[in-house]
């Protein structure tokens, strides 16, 4: 360890080489790396954890720049992960970077977390927070807990003791994933670009705290910051639901962490090929619920415009087409679409949603 390197931090009051080299020693998993990963890597990466392994299937896309500044518009198209590596390592050559550009599945999580000490989470989708959130639990990692959205972001540390000897997780927050559709992320709700550096910056002082045992984490707490006021407060987390934790590794891959994306009675998640197939017949009708100033725009003649913030007056007339195919740019608004649909038309229209929306199959739009 060169402890040039890290001399500003070794002098604190406080922190000095012990703590330096407990973060030198760990190993510590960071998921997604987009908006939150991109700014609590490069500061774990500068702080000297020894190892970082960092796990995404993404590419990079223009409308991640504005947020993901580790990346360039030349990167566009390459793998975040590969990217990542290479310009982290450059950062700090004397710490070991792994990465795994795959996508994280319940079939491969348990075997990556088992190999690391601390668990960030950066995900932006709740399967993903739910996934992360059990694995983590059940093998009792301590977790990094970060979100955004809008003009806010959330923080908390998960599976670490506090004072009582009790510790708490993200389903003590939320128990149950919320309905698709329900509450839309930042892909369908807008982020401002430096929200996500301000908290994925808080998150890992948070877990340099945890490592280097300094100061006082978020440990059975959920920090709330608002970006508009810089307003801050802290809710205590009580250990309401730790029942809802698998407590084998067969309970955990027998859930089902796709549920949220599933068909239901309500309507079904089509790929864009089944959508053409239904485009042919003339009971057909296809409706994009985004908003008349989103981009791509699509042929009126083909596609008709009902936005969401004009979908209750919609709803007081009458579609006489057979087959309802949704669309929006990434196929949450869609399925919200759809519940309203079902709702008002029952089981007497067949409703789609396109899966994944435009931004997943642009190439056929």
């Amino acid at each position: 360890m060169n402890k040039e390197r890290y001399h500003r931090q070794i002098i604190l009051n406080g922190f000095g080489a012990a703590a330096q080299q407990r973060l030198s020693d760990a190993h510590v998993l960071v998921i997604g790396a987009g908006g939150l990963g991109c700014p609590a890597l490069q500061y774990l990466v500068g702080a000297g954890v020894g190892q970082i392994g960092i796990i995404d299937d993404d590419s990079i896309s223009l409308s991640n720049l504005h947020r993901q500044i580790l990346y360039n518009t030349e990167d566009i198209g390459k793998l975040k992960v590969v990217v990542a590596a290479e310009r982290l390592q450059l950062l700090n050559p004397e710490i070991n970077i792994v990465a795994y550009p795959e996508r994280l599945t319940k079939n491969i999580i348990l075997s990556l977390i088992k190999a690391y000490d601390f668990i960030l989470d950066g995900t932006d989708n709740f399967e993903s927070r739910y996934l992360v959130n059990d694995a983590s639990g059940l093998l009792k990692k301590p977790l990094v807990f970060a979100a955004v959205s809008g003009f806010e972001g959330q923080l908390a540390v998960f599976n670490v003791a506090g004072e009582e000897n009790e510790a708490t997780n993200y389903r003590d927050l939320f128990a149950v994933p919320p309905s698709a559709g329900e509450i839309p992320n930042c892909e369908a709700n807008g982020v401002l670009g430096v929200l996500p550096g301000i908290i994925g910056s808080m998150a890992a002082a948070e877990m340099i705290k945890l490592i280097a045992g300094i100061g006082d984490p978020l440990i059975n707490k959920l920090l709330h910051y608002n970006l508009l006021s810089h307003e801050q407060y802290v809710l205590n987390i009580s250990p309401a639901y730790n029942y809802l934790l698998p407590k084998t590794e067969q309970e955990f891959l027998a859930m089902d962490y796709d549920n949220n994306h599933a068909s239901s009675e309500s309507y079904c998640e089509i790929d864009v090929q089944k959508m053409q197939v239904l485009q042919q017949d003339p009971a057909t009708i296809l409706i994009d619920v985004r908003e008349e100033h989103e981009y791509p725009m699509l042929d009126k003649g083909v596609y008709k415009q009902i936005p969401m913030s004009a979908f209750q007056a919609f709803l007081r007339t009458t579609v006489n087409e057979q087959n309802i195919v949704l669309i929006c740019q990434h196929g949450i608004r869609s399925v919200a679409a759809a519940e309203l649909l079902h709702g008002k038309y029952g089981g007497t229209k067949n409703i789609y949603s396109l899966k994944g929306g435009i931004a997943k199959w642009a190439g056929y739009f």
